[in-house]
């Protein structure tokens, strides 16, 4: 983890009252401080965060270095009521850098982190000055990082966007200076900050990640974490998106394999059974009726070839005997046909 010394300068203008950030821009702003402040001190226990003013009655010194939250919350509740008047850049940054040299641990890497939230004005609008005052801090080693907000992140007339960025290309020496945009929306200006490239480094996260390279642009690196989300803020969430990415992935790996592969056939040496369906009413008389015609066909033929003898005794034969006789053979007929089918 980085061992810094840094010096947050915060933006006390009259623009800090306007409501487009929740609740106030300066009230945003004090909770960006806070969070800094405790990932700072968090990272490493040498560390050391300060904090001053850049409006008002000019640029003003609250907090030199501090591990101690409540120094930092005095401060802002000192500010609160001072807000007023234009930002002054230049003078800020030149004060601030005067404050990092004069720190007591020189091993502690020097680091500003600008809060921007009004229109450049007066000499923070030239770029030409701007860049020599970047080149001077990169000369004494010290990082600067820059969160636009509110009015600094507008295009226009004095080209403040750019002006910036000038800025913080020309102070950034190995890629250990990063500006952050953060425009009005329902996130708060704490968590972009919070995932942006500004702490990667105190979070341990790998500067790719977070989003704002050196001099580069950004709403806070939201857009850089898988799916959108990032992990630490809203781990829930990151977790039910990647569960049903991943049954999105699984479900569709089984279609296209089931495309692929043949659908199996039966075999041809497979035996088949046949089981053969119970007779209806109809059927069974039908098969009644056809047996007692042949029957009667067959006594007939045994008449014709026994002469009259026999003929007399069939025709002591009763009605009723005759119907047994012809069902039986019909029956016998059946089992004959069943066991062929078999």
């Amino acid at each position: 983890m980085p061992l810094e010394a840094t010096l947050m300068i915060i933006d006390n203008s009259e623009y800090m009252r306007n409501g487009d950030y929740q609740p106030t821009r300066f009230e945003a702003q004090t909770d960006a401080v806070t969070t800094i402040f405790q990932t700072k001190v968090d990272s490493n226990p040498e560390s050391s965060v300060g904090l001053m003013t850049m409006a008002a009655k000019g640029p003003e010194v609250l907090v030199t270095h501090s591990r101690d939250i409540g120094q930092i919350l005095q401060g802002i509740h000192k500010t609160t009521g001072r807000l007023g008047g234009t930002a002054d850049i230049p003078t800020a940054l030149n004060i601030a850098q005067l404050a990092l040299k004069h720190r007591q641990n020189k091993n502690l890497r020097q680091r500003i982190i600008l809060f921007v939230g009004s229109p450049l004005d007066g000499a923070a609008a030239d770029e030409k000055g701007m860049v020599r005052l970047a080149k001077k801090l990169k000369k004494n080693n010290v990082a600067v990082d820059v969160v636009a907000f509110g009015d600094a992140i507008e295009e226009g007339a004095e080209g403040s966007g750019n002006v910036l960025k000038a800025f913080v290309d020309a102070a950034s020496s190995g890629d250990n200076s990063h500006l952050v945009s953060v425009p009005p929306g329902p996130h708060l200006l704490s968590d972009i900050i919070l995932t942006s490239a500004i702490l990667a480094g105190d979070r341990g996260m790998p500067e790719p990640m977070a989003d704002g390279g050196a001099g580069g642009e950004g709403a806070g690196g939201s857009n850089q974490f898988e799916f959108g989300v990032d992990p630490s803020l809203d781990p829930e969430l990151a977790m039910a998106l990647r569960m049903s990415m991943e049954e999105e992935q699984a479900r569709q790996a089984a279609a296209q394999a089931a495309q692929q592969s043949p659908a199996p056939s039966a075999p041809d040496s497979a035996p088949t059974t046949t089981v053969p369906a119970e007779p209806t009413d109809e059927e069974e008389e039908a098969m009644l009726r056809q047996a007692l015609a042949m029957s009667q066909e067959e006594q007939d033929v045994e008449m014709h070839d026994h002469g009259d003898g026999d003929g007399d005794e069939d025709e002591e034969m009763s009605e009723e005997e005759a119907i047994a006789r012809a069902i039986e053979m019909s029956m016998q007929q059946s089992e004959q046909e069943q066991q062929q089918k078999k």
